[in-house]
């Protein structure tokens, strides 16, 4: 049976096309409600986008456990091989606008929802292992370097490569950038990873410092610029397609997942700081820890509600996993929820597609507020009330007391070292063994830097001659074939 039409307050419509007005052609009708509410509706059907990440793909699938890794963590969700846990993925480019393309150069988020009986589990990650920064208070600046000139309204290859060779901290991740890995073949076919050291204990009290790795059982698969290039131009939602595509015909994509860990002796005598987003730990020094593998199955039946309307934060947290004390990861604390808050109205968590599965969320003091539509608690008083008893969890109080941090209140900023180039130059070696890696490198780099200014190539060039002086000489020589100086 078909659904009945009505407007939006349930009242059937006769006629949805037909308008109220003074005889066939007169003014029409203030009172005329349903074309009101219906273009009232319209001019608000747009939420604010996201300013990073804004464009995105996702799917449901399952997460199990295949490992014990009980000896590490004491979340539920881990609790035995085998179980099975919900979970929801979202797949994004970073810097560009909503309608910008999928094979842009640009790293890819990586979030996903675990929706556990301890609450949502947000893991909130990327597909390069390091960041460009390491101080939060330089987010902003970056992200507005790597968008539009505010006064042409255009991509500005000055104010990209006067930022990030500024702050040469960024190397590591701008040689990511711009290998062949910074452009993805599809979604499917790229890993994830934590980037930031998180804090994991188990039930004993026993905590580590923990990354995580998500390996595409796809294969790992990139674009060149020119192949990327040219569907950006036939095919700007090629990523997209191909997710949904395939996985409506069965062919699920599906990632290993594996963890790295440290002690804190460890952390105190490893070569770099922990809190560092722009190091990685060598695979060799802390190797890779196999403990689960999801598999993504199912495409959103709505991409607004469940895609759009989909909210992460890395403070979306369970019992036996905390943040460290890395700094963006702190600040990423606030700025994803209040994002949320901005976007989506306070009470963001109660969308289905973010709403915990443990059944209503019981919070007494957390009341009211814009789409308010669980229920509000009915009658419970809206603090702690002394004659309405409730239950509190203590199972996680090992946690307590396991970091002591001693110092003055200082400011800091983390600025660029020699030392800060050490990795990105072990990053340009390993492309020796992959064909045309290191060459792609250089060309990519180019083709962009060449819309600099000379002062502005001049810096690039310097660099990258700072990682390797072969990789410097390579730019430097197809910058000025690109843009020949008078």
């Amino acid at each position: 049976m078909a659904p009945v039409y009505t407007n939006s307050n349930g009242c059937p419509i006769n006629e949805p096309f037909a308008t109220q007005r003074v005889g066939k052609h007169g003014p029409l009708l203030l009172q005329d409600f349903n074309l009101i509410d219906s273009l009232a509706h319209f001019d608000r059907e747009r939420i604010p986008e996201r300013v990073v990440h804004a464009k995105g793909s996702g799917a449901y699938g399952v997460f199990e456990v295949t490992d014990d890794i009980t000896d590490v963590c004491g979340a539920k969700f881990l609790e035995s091989v085998g179980k099975k846990t919900k979970i929801f993925t979202r797949f994004s480019t970073v810097g560009g606008e909503n309608g910008s393309a999928d094979t842009a150069r640009d790293p890819r988020g990586f979030s996903t929802k675990f929706y556990t009986e301890e609450g949502n589990l947000d893991l909130v990650y990327n597909n390069t292992p390091v960041f460009f920064i390491r101080d939060p208070s330089k987010f902003p600046h970056f992200i507005h370097t790597q968008k539009r000139n505010p006064e042409t309204h255009l991509k500005d290859p000055n104010m990209f490569w006067d930022y990030l060779t500024s702050n040469e901290e960024s190397v590591h991740q701008v040689m990511i950038l711009f290998s062949d890995r910074g452009t993805p073949a599809s979604y499917r076919e790229m890993h994830g990873y934590s980037g930031h050291t998180y804090k994991w204990s188990n039930k004993k009290g026993d905590w580590y410092y923990v990354q995580v790795h998500f390996i595409s059982d796809q294969g790992f698969k990139t674009l060149n610029n020119e192949e990327a290039g040219e569907l950006a131009g036939s095919n700007p939602d090629y990523a997209q397609e191909d997710l949904f595509k395939n996985i409506a015909k069965g062919n699920n994509p599906s990632w290993t997942c594996y963890i790295q860990t440290m002690t804190q002796e460890q952390a105190k005598q490893a070569p770099f700081s922990v809190f560092d987003l722009t190091k990685v730990w060598p695979k060799k020094d802390y190797p890779l820890r196999r403990f689960g593998k999801f598999t993504l199955n199912e495409n959103p039946k709505n991409y607004f509600a469940e895609v759009e309307q989909a909210a992460f934060s890395p403070a979306h947290t369970v019992p036996f996993m905390e943040p460290s004390a890395d700094p963006v990861l702190q600040s990423r604390l606030f700025s994803y929820a209040d994002t949320h808050r901005h976007r989506l109205g306070v009470n963001y968590t109660q969308i289905p597609v973010n709403c915990p599965v443990t059944g209503r969320v019981f919070n007494p003091h957390m009341r009211d507020g814009a789409f308010q539509v669980n229920g509000n608690l009915g009658a419970h008083p809206n603090y702690l009330a002394t004659d309405k008893p409730v239950e509190f969890q203590t199972n996680f109080k090992l946690q307590e007391e396991q970091e002591v941090w001693e110092g003055s209140a200082c400011p800091f900023h983390w600025k660029a070292q020699p030392e800060d180039f050490i990795q990105a130059t072990n990053l340009y070696k390993t492309l020796e063994r992959y064909p045309n890696a290191q060459k792609n490198l250089a060309h990519n780099v180019a083709v962009h830097a060449s819309g600099a200014n000379p002062d502005i190539q001049d810096r690039v060039i310097n660099y990258f001659g700072k990682v390797n002086g072969e990789l410097g000489a390579a730019i430097k020589k197809e910058i000025l074939e690109l843009s020949p100086r008078k």
